[in-house]
């Protein structure tokens, strides 16, 4: 693996663009959460797929699909960056949190259930919490079967961050926004009632608030328990693919207002709501979710409020 590109902040976040052998490039992310400390919470945010074949109609990676990554270069993202800034030791931090989130849908890749399998042991530190964000496709119910095995393994009493793409309570406006067939919310709910163990972090909803997009927290509330999941929502983050389907923001990220009918839905039926908007920094470095630093490289248009860094 051969870094080409880099942009951000070292104090926010940066993010990598490598060359893996025959040509492909992959991109990961490393980030901080202003005002902590890199000793007190680093996230690492790695790519399982180069490209993804999924096409969700705000993120910039659905495009120009390559294939899998194997699990030695998932590894070579995570090892990088873990040489970086802790060359020849473990990470001398109180919250590891490695995130399989950057590029591709992770249930579409085997090699990742290999890399979760072995980070506990690689990584013999309390901090560490494995992250896991997907649309849930309908035909990848052996991964998620064999994750939950990993659950109650390897991951028994250890916090794993569980996060599903929901972003309506419409499964119509779901079927438009990540156009693959995928579990429906009922089966979700079913499967993470499996996942939660006891005492540790729920299961995550998230919803990227778009305007026109509908969310109805008594539709979720009916299916969903909120003692197992929790709420997350988010800025829809500024990309060229939202850009030319038409989507906006739902949530103010300077304010977070137009959400605060929402949220009290979601309080009202006993969710736990985490409303996150993160550095703005980041949409402008092109590290947050949705956003691809290649695809700004071949677009010939501009974004006035993401992807404004130099990329070296």
């Amino acid at each position: 693996m051969k870094i080409i590109s880099a942009t951000g902040r070292e104090d926010i976040a940066m993010v990598y663009i490598a060359a893996m052998e025959g040509g492909r490039n992959v991109e990961f992310v490393e980030s901080l959460q202003p005002p902590l400390p890199r000793e007190n919470k680093w996230v690492l945010i790695v790519s399982t797929l180069f490209g993804c074949p999924v096409g969700c109609r705000m993120c910039d990676a659905g495009s120009d699909y390559r294939g899998k990554l194997t699990a030695a270069e998932i590894f070579k993202q995570i090892d990088y960056l873990v040489n970086k800034r802790f060359p020849g030791r473990l990470p001398d931090v109180k919250k590891l949190k490695i995130q399989f989130a950057r590029m591709g849908e992770p249930s579409f890749n085997p090699a990742v259930l290999d890399v979760l399998k072995a980070l506990p042991g690689l990584f013999p530190i309390p901090g560490l919490i494995a992250s896991l964000s997907t649309i849930a496709p309908e035909n990848s119910g052996d991964f998620f079967n064999k994750l939950l095995e990993l659950r109650k393994k390897e991951y028994q009493g250890r916090d794993f961050q569980l996060q599903f793409s929901i972003h309506s309570s419409d499964e119509k406006n779901r079927d438009w926004l990540m156009p693959v067939a995928k579990w429906n919310l009922a089966k979700i709910a079913g499967y993470g009632n499996l996942f939660y163990e006891k005492n540790l972090r729920k299961i995550t909803l998230n919803f990227a608030l778009s305007k026109d997009i509908p969310l109805d927290p008594s539709k979720i509330g009916a299916i969903f328990d909120p003692a197992v999941f929790l709420i997350k929502m988010t800025p829809l983050n500024p990309t060229y693919r939202a850009q030319a389907k038409g989507l906006r923001t739902g949530l103010d990220p300077l304010s977070g207002a137009a959400g605060k009918k929402i949220v009290a839905g979601f309080k009202d039926i006993g969710f736990e709501v985490l409303v996150s908007i993160g550095e703005l920094e980041e949409n402008l470095i092109g590290s947050n979710c949705g956003q691809y630093l290649q695809q700004h490289l071949r677009s010939s248009s501009r974004l006035n409020n993401g992807y404004t860094y130099e990329i070296q």
